[in-house]
């Protein structure tokens, strides 16, 4: 119950976030350089304008994680959606059918697997950047970034709904449509879909963390959303221009006499 509302939480938050932030950080014309790296209101030098402080660019930290949220659960949710809808057409697909369309189908999930999800997004990232070009691509990170995180996580879905598919493909109810004539593709998203579809929602549900993670990942390594966004992992990036390495390791917020937030 507690993970259910902090994560309810977060979802309103990242909802409502044009009228719980205090600014608008996407407005580079109210950006303020005097207000660059001011440190959060509990610190000595604090501004009760900016609660967590601000960038080098003068924008508000907490108004940017607000906003960088609803940009990091719109890609996770609509990578998830294309994942889940290319995995369940695959799998009803090689399941139903079989012989070489199942070979086929499985074979590319095999290969697929032996790469990690985010190398996977990296390589088709890359790869459609150098199709389009740089001109091309503006405009069209958002749907790049959803592209490649979709592509890299379909295998799960495939081979768990042609699993159930296998089952299903063999009882009465299956049997009965194909007597009475009805077509292969009508038992498949009719008849079948909807009794194999309480493993894909667990699975959608663990991707959906998992989608959020990469998006951060590959945002942290640049090759996301421009600058102009707020996203959350390029706060991380930010942080270390000013976090400072003591005693082996990074000074973790939120100790108040830390030299992490020595912004001066």
């Amino acid at each position: 119950m507690i993970a259910a509302a902090i994560s309810l939480v977060m979802v309103l938050a990242a909802a409502f976030a044009p009228w719980i932030a205090p600014h608008d950080p996407t407005d580079l014309a109210r950006l303020d350089l005097l207000d660059a790296r001011t440190p959060p209101l509990w610190l000595e030098g604090g501004d009760p304008r900016f609660l967590l402080g601000t960038d080098n660019q003068g924008r508000d930290m907490l108004s940017a994680i607000l906003y960088g949220l609803r940009i990091s659960i719109g890609v996770s949710l609509a990578a998830v959606a294309l994942a889940m809808t290319i995995g369940v057409t695959a799998g009803l697909l090689a399941g139903y059918l079989g012989g070489w369309v199942e070979s086929a189908i499985m074979r590319v999930a095999d290969v697929q697997l032996t790469f990690p999800a985010i190398l996977t997004a990296l390589i088709i990232n890359g790869v459609a950047r150098a199709m389009f070009g740089a001109s091309s691509v503006d405009g069209a990170e958002f749907w790049i970034l959803v592209v490649s995180i979709g592509l890299s996580y379909w295998v799960q879905y495939a081979r768990t709904v042609r699993g159930s598919t296998l089952v299903e493909k063999n009882k009465d109810y299956v049997q009965a449509a194909r007597l009475i004539g009805v077509r292969p593709l009508a038992i498949m998203f009719r008849h079948v879909l909807p009794n194999v579809l309480g493993p894909v929602l667990v699975i959608a549900t663990i991707n959906l963390a998992l989608a959020i993670i990469t998006e951060a990942t590959l945002s942290f390594l640049g090759v996301g959303l421009p600058p102009t966004h707020p996203l959350s992992a390029r706060w991380c990036v930010s942080a270390t221009t000013f976090c400072c390495r003591a005693n082996g390791g990074f000074r973790c917020f939120p100790v108040s006499r830390s030299p992490c937030w020595r912004w001066r």
